[in-house]
């Protein structure tokens, strides 16, 4: 068996208000599961975006396979995500009439050895939200470090 890959979006917490979260397939080639198995992708800067019906994972970087040929895939493309016809118009309802995003958070390995992605659709936050969660991250911080002095 694999090892599971786990490939985070540390940003997306702080930058959005996540709202509700799905897991998606995504439709990839050969060489681009082979790479993603290596580690070797970033959804940092990445966003989901409607063309038509389906929804596609935008700015999504898979580093191209070492030992790949002329076969290799591109490192930036779209790629397709597969979810039910009532998950999407869902989303896209949402989308559209709410002005809300949708952001890639997990890129990771199923037990089967499926790559899936963990979307959420989210709000962005503002500056102030921001600051506030600053200051939420950093009063915790101190007070595990009272907690474990008293220890």
């Amino acid at each position: 068996m694999q090892k599971t890959v786990n490939i985070l979006n540390k940003r997306a917490k702080f930058d959005y208000e996540i709202i509700d979260r799905y897991t998606a397939g995504i439709v990839l080639t050969g060489t681009e599961i082979k790479s993603i198995r290596l580690g070797k992708a970033s959804i940092a800067e990445s966003f989901c975006e409607f063309s038509g019906n389906e929804l596609f994972v935008i700015n999504s970087h898979i580093e191209e396979y070492l030992y790949g040929t002329h076969y290799n895939h591109k490192a930036k493309s779209e790629r397709k995500l597969l979810l039910n016809k009532k998950e999407l118009k869902g989303l896209l309802k949402d989308v559209q009439n709410k002005g809300l995003t949708i952001i890639p958070l997990r890129l990771f390995t199923n037990e089967k050895g499926l790559a899936k992605l963990d979307i959420a659709l989210c709000r962005g936050k503002k500056n102030f939200d921001k600051r506030e969660t600053i200051k939420d991250r950093d009063n915790k911080r101190d007070l595990d470090r009272i907690k474990k002095s008293y220890k």
